[in-house]
């Protein structure tokens, strides 16, 4: 066999390969490590000819007849590499197993921990850290499937790293760019779609519903949750959205889908036990705001002393927001001194925390009947938005 005359035919754009490799079909094939299998199915997904083929790849039509017929092999480590680069595959698919694949895998495995550490600082308070391990690594990814790179357990785990790194920015964005939160979030769904995996697709629209519902999209937050909810393939997995799904019903201010999701949370939680999933705490905290947002004052005022104790297993974050919830509360059952009191606890962890969402809620919520509150979360909320921009 000799390589032909004509140069390599450009490769297909990275737009049109972006998921082939990513199918189930795909994976069972690319689990079989035959070359000519390969081949016949990147023909058919970009409906090339062999004598296409052979002009992306360097040989004659003859010879990529003879691969796909199995009656000839690629021996060289050399010509198995440049096949795999042009098909967008890493290189271990074929059989090659030399530095450059076990950069490849270095990549994978330091991108899954990037992104389980991340997460565990976000739940922890550090936020910013989160976001500041996931900045290069999201870059990194995209760049890769920019190139066309698009193996499963990359596309997987850009997801992974678009949902936290949004998630995170949710975290210490203020209200007015929460925006860019749920547009990284967003960014997961259309590859959590390809996958064919209803854990997946639950996880990536509960997390994005519950950032868009930070930025104060309402109805499409009901949306995305009411169908993460829809897919949820085990009481796990919908124990995980419920709770989120409640709250976002609650600042639509549909009170029959608030209460019907919580009770069904309520009794979930009750008979599985899956507060590991989602903390009695919060889900206090979510029941006292829907509640309000519903046109109940009252009956959150009679609920307010009646949440689980504090433990341990309550991300940091949480605590700011249940304080201001319960500040809230108190105002409306006319206890001014228990609101300064959640208020200015609120305050001083949501400074720690660098929280500037939760700084703007204590503005909100002291209004004009704690003015000092309100001027102490202003001057805090403004000195934090300047070490921002520096």
């Amino acid at each position: 066999m000799a390589a032909t005359e004509r140069p390599p035919k450009s490769r297909p754009s990275a737009r049109h390969v972006v998921w082939h490799w990513a199918t189930p079909q795909a994976r069972t094939i690319l689990n079989t490590g035959d070359l000519g299998a390969i081949l016949r199915f990147h023909r058919t997904v970009h409906g090339l000819n062999q004598t296409e083929l052979g002009n992306l790849l360097g040989y004659d039509k003859t010879y990529i007849s003879a691969l796909e017929l199995r009656k000839k092999t690629l021996g060289d480590v050399g010509s198995l590499r440049r096949v795999a680069e042009q098909l967008c595959l890493p290189p271990h698919v074929l059989g090659v197993t030399d530095p450059g694949d076990t950069d490849h895998r270095a990549m994978v495995q330091f991108g899954q921990s990037t992104v389980r550490l991340a997460e565990i600082a976000r739940q922890s308070g550090h936020a910013s850290e989160a976001v500041a391990e996931l900045w290069p690594l999201v870059a990194r990814l995209e760049a890769r499937l920019d190139d066309g790179h698009t193996e499963r357990e990359v596309l997987r785990l850009l997801a992974h790293a678009r949902v936290g790194l949004g998630v995170a920015l949710g975290n210490v964005l203020p209200e007015e760019r929460l925006g860019t939160a749920a547009h990284w979030t967003a960014k997961s769904l259309n590859i959590a779609a390809h996958f064919n995996d209803r854990a997946f697709s639950s996880y990536a629209l509960r997390m994005h519903g519950n950032e868009l519902r930070k930025a104060n999209i309402r109805g499409a937050a009901v949306d995305r949750l009411s169908h993460a909810a829809a897919l949820a393939p085990d009481c796990e997995t919908r124990a995980a959205v419920l709770p989120l799904y409640a709250r976002a019903a609650g600042e639509l201010g549909n009170a029959q889908l608030f209460d019907s999701v919580m009770k069904e949370a309520d009794d979930l939680m009750g008979s599985a036990g899956h507060t590991s999933l989602f903390n009695p705490y919060a889900l206090h905290e979510i029941r006292l705001r829907g509640l309000v947002s519903t046109g109940r004052p009252d009956v959150a005022v009679r609920l307010v002393d009646l949440g689980p104790d504090v433990t341990t297993t309550v991300a940091p974050q949480w605590r700011v927001i249940e304080l201001i919830t319960v500040a809230h509360v108190r105002l409306l059952a006319d206890d001014p001194g228990g609101a300064t009191e959640s208020l200015s606890t609120a305050m001083t962890e949501a400074v720690v925390q660098r929280l500037p969402h939760q700084l703007q809620r204590i503005v909100r919520t002291a209004g004009d009947r704690l003015p000092d509150v309100r001027g102490q979360a202003v001057q805090a909320l403004d000195l934090m938005r300047q070490e921002m921009a520096a």
